[in-house]
């Protein structure tokens, strides 16, 4: 298995990497959580039902958590937080949400762990390989 890419020319005609390639990456198909659910059980003795109880419930405890201002770290997973976009105000007295907040989002950081060099590595990434997407092969997303 690889993350598979396809390529893809820059033609932005004022960017400086004009006429460039490079190389994005392509989801060719999607995987749900009840796909999730059944590998799982076909990969221990807890079955399907109770899997997808406990994911359901780790979304509804996830989303209280984050939106209380706390970070979530899920073991051998990673860490999930709260992130703002803002405007700039002149003075802090000056800084409020109505005016200032643009936007929220959550930030994901993969677990990390630090491998035989030193080097620190996000654990979905070790091993990772990259490979070219077929020509035959068709992206069913529609996304990257």
């Amino acid at each position: 298995m690889a993350v598979l890419y396809r390529l893809y020319q820059n033609n932005r005609a004022t960017s400086d990497q004009y006429k460039k390639w490079y190389g994005r990456s392509v989801a060719i198909d999607t995987v749900t959580t009840d796909q999730i659910a059944a590998e799982i059980e076909a990969n221990c003795t807890v079955k399907r039902a109770d899997i997808l109880a406990v994911l359901s419930e780790l979304v509804v405890v996830m989303k209280r958590e984050l939106q209380g201002s706390k970070r979530v770290c899920l073991d051998r997973f990673g860490s999930f937080k709260m992130g703002l976009r803002t405007s700039p105000a002149e003075a802090a007295k000056d800084f409020n949400v109505k005016d200032n907040v643009k936007g929220v989002r959550v930030i994901f950081q993969p677990e990390l762990h630090i491998d035989a060099t030193g080097r620190r590595v996000k654990s979905f990434l070790d091993g990772c390989k990259v490979a070219e997407l077929p020509v035959n092969m068709t992206d069913k997303t529609g996304g990257e």
